[in-house]
C-alpha cells in the first residue's frame, strides 16, 4: 500500500563517504503557514521569509548541539527590507521581516535581492552552548538569492565547498511548500573547524555539485516525494550514502508570559508605570508571532493569557 502523507516539516541529513561529502535535504508546511500567517505579508516579503526559514533550518540542523542555535539576519543600507531575522534552536525555527511598504509598493512585482535589500550583507551566527563559543560570518547580498549568500558565506567564513539550493512553490490548496538543499565537501582527514587546507576544484567535490545542481524546484516542493526518495534519486549510483536520523522542524516562539515578566521586573517601578496605558497595562508586543502579552505594571505576578492582534 503507498503511503500517500505529505512529507514536510523534517530535515534529513546523509553523507557520501567515498565523496568526503555530507548533506542535508529539508522541506516545509505548515510551519511556514503558522509563521507566515502571522503577519499579512505581501508576496514578495513572504517569498522572501519563506526562503529564509529555509535556509536557518537546513543550516541550523547541521549543530550538533542540541541547546545551540543559528541565527540568520541581514544588514542593509537604505533597503526596503530593514529587517529580517530568522533563528534555529533543536528543531524550532521563528523568523521575522520589517520592510518600508511605500517603498515596496513602487518597486517590481518579483523585486531582485538588490532592490530589497540595496547595499546589504547576510550575517550567519552559530551560538553553542555546550561550550559558550560564537562564531559569526558577514558576506555581502551579491547573488540573486539569500540561498547564494549562504553558500558565499561557507566558501568565504567556513572555507567549505558548498551548494545551496532553495525553491518554494504553492500547494493545490494554495500553501506555501519550501524545500532545499545543502552539499558540502569536507576533504580527507578534516575534522570540524580544524580543517588543513579546502581545495575548491577537488574531482570528488565537482563530481557532488555536479549531481546537486540537476535538483529542480519541483523536486524540493513535491510533498508526496519522501526526502529518503529525493536523496536516492541524486546519488543511486553512489557506492555508499548514510541517511542520518531525521529531525521534525516545528515553529518555536521563545516569547513566554514567564520570561516577559522577567525582564519587566528588573525595570524601575516608575519606569514601568511609563509603559503602561491608561488601564495600568504594559502590552508586550511580540514581533515573531505578532502575540500580545498584556502585564499590570503593578502587580507582575499576574498570568494573563496572551491575545492575538
Amino acid at each position: 500500500m503507498t503511503d500517500t502523507t505529505p512529507d514536510l516539516d523534517r530535515a534529513l541529513g546523509f553523507t557520501i563517504p567515498g565523496r568526503h561529502a555530507r548533506g542535508r535535504v529539508v522541506r516545509l508546511g505548515p510551519v511556514l503557514d503558522t509563521i507566515l500567517a502571522a503577519h499579512a505579508y505581501p508576496p514578495a516579503i513572504e517569498k522572501l521569509l519563506a526562503e529564509a526559514l529555509t535556509l536557518t533550518a537546513l543550516i541550523g540542523a547541521t549543530l550538533k548541539d542540541p541547546s545551540g542555535q543559528l541565527t540568520l539576519q541581514t544588514q542593509t543600507e537604505a533597503g526596503v527590507v530593514t529587517l529580517l531575522v530568522c533563528d534555529y534552536r533543536d528543531g524550532e525555527v521563528r523568523g521575522y521581516v520589517q520592510y518600508d511598504a511605500g517603498r515596496l509598493a513602487a518597486a517590481p512585482a518579483e523585486p531582485s535581492l538588490f532592490a530589497l535589500f540595496g547595499k546589504g550583507y547576510l550575517a550567519i551566527t552559530f551560538d553553542l552552548a555546550s561550550t559558550g563559543e560564537r562564531y559569526q560570518g558577514i558576506v555581502p547580498l551579491d547573488g540573486d538569492t539569500l540561498a547564494d549568500a549562504a553558500q558565499s558565506y561557507f566558501y568565504q567564513s567556513e572555507q567549505i565547498p558548498t551548494l545551496v539550493r532553495v525553491g518554494m512553490a504553492r500547494d493545490a490548496d494554495g500553501r506555501c511548500v519550501a524545500g532545499g538543499l545543502l552539499l558540502q565537501h569536507l576533504p580527507e582527514g578534516e575534522v570540524g573547524r580544524e580543517r588543513l587546507h579546502t581545495r575548491l576544484d577537488h574531482p570528488e567535490w565537482e563530481h557532488v555539485e555536479a549531481l546537486g545542481r540537476t535538483i529542480a524546484v519541483d523536486e524540493l516542493t513535491d510533498t508526496a516525494l519522501p526526502l529518503e526518495t529525493l536523496v536516492w534519486r541524486l546519488f543511486n549510483e553512489e557506492s555508499e550514502v548514510r541517511v542520518l536520523a531525521a529531525q521534525p522542524i516545528v515553529r518555536g516562539c521563545r516569547c513566554t508570559i514567564e520570561h516577559i515578566r522577567s525582564v519587566l521586573a528588573k525595570f524601575p517601578v516608575d519606569e514601568r508605570a511609563s509603559m503602561a496605558d491608561e488601564d495600568g497595562v504594559i502590552g508586550v508586543d511580540c514581533a515573531f508571532c505578532a502575540t500580545v502579552f498584556p502585564l499590570r505594571a503593578e502587580d507582575l505576578t499576574l498570568q494573563p493569557s496572551p491575545t492575538r492582534h
